[in-house]
């Protein structure tokens, strides 16, 4: 199990750690219009690898399939950082995404080959731990590396953000080869080639209709003169025609990617809906919680991870304990329902957040969400894995993933939809103040982006633009007279925090829609738990050997 838990790791690291290098990256590519590619490129790969990944490993068997996806994701976490441009950064980010799906659809169903239903639930309460502990030490780890560090001799930077997977892939590496049991599987292994291709093209297409659409291709649009909305049209029908054709083909193949009699057991059917569901609505809660303690609270991007130690607190301690009492109870359900409601009830207070709230309320209310989250997230896999045969774990398993994946870069697509409209709306007058009108003057302050849209006008009252944007005003006035210096100073920093006492609280008031929707997300996934039909988990039979398929 250490070698699971330490591929996992890589996957959970990289999640995070990436997301506060891309600022340097960028910066040293002068490629802002690449941004998107960096972060969609991985999770194009991901998405679309993981299905696949879970049947090839059912008919070829995990520790193989878990050696190649390590192999893979240390080689592009290395080229990664060894990339020269843009070009080659996206390039690798690909192919370390597709060493990332391999290791996700493979990982949590080893511990169903190789423990009875029964014992699986302390293990996948682990495995939540270090999920949980890995998206702390990511933003943590990344900003250190990123700001610059002496380590043996070197001076590391945001290549390092991709550098420190290696060793920890290397480590995983020798682990699976070494303590990894030959797992057991099918011997006449037939791929369904043409159902993962349309499957491919499915998943593929949505992901990008969905995902930076319109930073993505918008030199295409420009081409073919097409708006937004026709382009997402037109991918929309290629999602939909293809989707038919992979149903189409699964319903004749003979080793489907995805078997549609699946769908007819309950279980299955009622937890792709929860996964789906929870994925959008854990992203509309816990991608925004960074951004309103940066906004609202203006703490760094260092700080601003830390303040979410309450919530990974919840989420491991959840995970380990519930872990442990489903395999002590073989008893599941009552945990999804408890987690969903807790988490619905705890993103609803979220709402109540206000910049005047002290940091306090919201440590405890995002400690409970933590605990509420760390009861769902391993027993969704606990409630599938108990309703299929052990040759059938991979893909049930990895369809799973596949569907919380989805609904986490659904969940993005939407809430940054709201997020922008939101802030459009409140903050109407803003660029009117005086000291957005004074920095439109300013080449540093215009070189951020256009001074009349929204984010724009956000990224301006982050901490360390503000800061920036003081030392050069303070720069500039620093040859007049005492006076006259100390005068203009003092009115340019009431002009600022006049600007940001508005901007924080049409922040708020944005995020707040964006708590809601999310709290319905939520509310809607625990109706759909109560539908679960629970069967109870079950000890190892005595003639029975786990890890076989």
């Amino acid at each position: 199990m250490a070698s699971v838990m330490a591929s996992l790791f890589l996957v959970a690291l990289d999640q995070t750690i990436i997301a506060t290098a891309l600022g340097k990256i960028v910066e040293e590519f002068n490629a802002y219009d690449s941004l998107s590619w960096i972060v969609t490129a991985y999770l194009l790969a991901t998405t679309i690898t993981v299905p696949i990944a879970g049947k090839l490993s059912d008919l070829y068997g995990r520790k193989i399939m878990l050696v190649i996806g390590v192999a893979i994701f240390g080689l592009g976490s290395l080229m990664s950082g060894m990339s020269g441009d843009v070009n080659q950064l996206v390039l690798w980010r690909f192919f370390q995404g597709i060493g990332g799906g391999i290791i996700t659809a493979n990982a949590f169903t080893i511990v169903a080959d190789l423990f009875a239903a029964r014992e699986r639930g302390r293990w996948q309460g682990m495995i939540g731990a270090v999920f949980g502990l890995a998206s702390i030490i990511g933003p943590l780890l990344g900003g250190w590396l990123t700001d610059g560090q002496l380590v043996f001799g070197l001076t590391t930077d945001w290549r390092w953000t991709f550098f420190i997977n290696v060793p920890v892939a290397i480590i995983a590496f020798f682990l699976i080869l070494t303590f990894c049991p030959p797992l057991k599987h099918n011997n006449k292994p037939k791929v369904d080639y043409l159902g993962a291709a349309f499957l491919t093209l499915a998943l593929a297409t949505l992901v990008l209709a969905v995902d930076n659409t319109e930073t993505i291709f918008k030199d295409a649009m420009d081409t073919l003169n097409i708006s937004l909305t026709q382009l997402r049209v037109i991918m929309g029908t290629i999602v939909v025609a293809s989707t038919a054709i992979f149903v189409w083909l699964e319903s004749r193949a003979e080793q489907p990617i995805l078997p549609l009699r699946f769908f007819k057991n309950r279980t299955f059917s009622l937890v792709m809906i929860t996964a789906l569901l929870f994925g959008a609505a854990f992203m509309g809660s816990i991608l925004y919680l960074t951004q309103f303690n940066q906004q609202v609270f203006g703490a760094s991007p260092t700080d601003s991870g830390l303040m979410l130690i309450p919530m990974v607190a919840g989420i491991m301690i959840a995970s380990i304990g519930g872990g442990q009492i489903i395999s002590r109870t073989g008893k599941y359900k009552r945990f999804m329902e408890f987690g969903v409601v807790l988490a619905t009830v705890m993103i609803a207070l979220l709402v109540t957040l206000t910049p005047e709230t002290s940091y306090w309320i919201e440590a405890l209310i995002i400690f409970a969400l933590g605990f509420g989250l760390g009861f769902v997230m391993p027993v969704m896999n606990i409630a599938v894995q108990n309703e299929f045969e052990q040759r059938e774990l991979g893909v049930a398993t990895s369809s799973i993933q596949l569907s919380r994946g989805l609904g986490s870069t659904i969940g993005i697509a939407i809430f940054g939809a709201m997020l922008t409209a939101g802030l459009t709306s409140n903050l109407a007058g803003v660029q009117d103040t005086a000291y957005v009108q004074s920095l439109k003057q300013s080449p540093a302050a215009t070189a951020l982006g256009d001074l009349d849209d929204a984010n724009t006008l956000l990224t301006l009252n982050m901490p360390d633009v503000k800061a920036k944007v003081t030392e050069g005003f303070e720069k500039s006035v620093s040859s007049l007279p005492t006076a006259q210096k100390e005068a203009v100073t003092k009115q340019f920093q009431e002009n600022q925090d006049e600007y940001s006492d508005k901007v924080v609280h049409a922040f708020t008031k944005s995020l707040q829609q964006i708590f809601i929707a999310s709290a319905g997300l939520m509310f809607l996934a625990s109706i759909v738990v109560f539908f679960i039909k629970e069967k109870e988990l079950k000890h190892a039979s005595p003639d029975v050997t786990p890890g076989e398929i």
